[in-house]
């Protein structure tokens, strides 16, 4: 089988080499995995997480009285953290996952962007789709990258028409630097067309299929006394794992509807 995450991994690291827009990405620092995504279903076909962002500042969920907007009930106060994800000796920074077998079966047409690359092969799309993964890995490291606002002001959005014009551009650039046909070879195939030529399609995964590393809260230990006399809820926090190795790993089997473990990723 053709493990696809890793085909993409290479991909990448290619990529940030020629395109110097990217060139402050480590990939030893990104870890490419896949989720499972149905070709005729709606969805993203690709997602960037930052896992980097530093804890939250102290909060706490309250509610008020609707009468007299007198605060009733709170929470306990909590701050939200990231997973600490480490592979080998490199601690992980971002997570790039691909729906399979989604992402394969992209197209220009499927994509909308068939303006964007006037003459281009179908599987441009899904070349553009990797760049836009990547341009989202902020250049400070502190999550994923803010786009400029009114003034020397940020804004929150992580899309613009700008966003999209600058991936067609480094997309359109690093096919300029005529990369080795065989480091693209596997987008040019769909889904189907893997099967045949490799007999299946794999991918990493996290053991905890379908979940992976997301942010989690904490209740603090200390706890502010603050509106005496409000009752105090307990945080039902989520039982989220904290931390991540590459014992955590698995490589999976995708098929059109179905996803089914293969073996574990440190024996692979």
């Amino acid at each position: 089988m053709i493990n696809y995450t890793d085909q993409l991994t290479w991909l990448m690291q290619d990529i940030v080499l020629r395109v110097p827009a990217l060139g402050h990405i480590d990939m030893s620092r990104v870890l490419v995995f896949a989720r499972f995504g149905r070709s005729d279903a709606e969805g993203a076909y690709a997602t960037c997480h930052a896992i980097s962002i530093p804890s939250s500042e102290p909060s706490y969920y309250f509610w008020r009285d609707r009468r007299t907007g007198a605060m009733t009930r709170r929470s306990e106060w909590f701050v939200t953290k990231s997973p600490r994800v480490e592979v080998g000796s490199s601690t992980i920074d971002y997570l790039i996952s691909f729906c399979l077998p989604r992402f394969c079966d992209q197209t220009i047409a499927r994509a909308q962007k068939q303006d964007s690359y006037p003459g281009a092969e179908p599987w441009v799309a899904k070349l553009d789709t990797v760049v836009h993964e990547l341009y989202h890995v902020d250049p400070s490291h502190q999550g994923i990258r803010r786009l400029p606002g009114a003034g020397a002001k940020t804004t929150t959005r992580s899309h613009s028409p700008e966003f999209f014009r600058d991936v067609v551009e480094m997309t359109k650039l690093y096919l300029s630097t005529r990369p080795d046909p065989q480091l693209l070879d596997f987008l040019t195939r769909d889904f189907k067309g893997l099967e045949q030529r490799y007999g299946g399609v794999s991918g990493t995964t996290f053991r905890s299929f379908p979940s992976y590393p997301q942010r989690y809260t904490e209740v603090l230990t200390d706890q502010p006394v603050i509106e005496p006399g409000v009752r105090v809820e307990p945080v039902r926090a989520p039982s989220l794992r904290t931390q991540f190795t590459a014992d955590d790993l698995d490589v999976r089997e995708f098929g059109p509807r179905a996803s089914r473990r293969v073996l574990h990723r440190r024996a692979a």
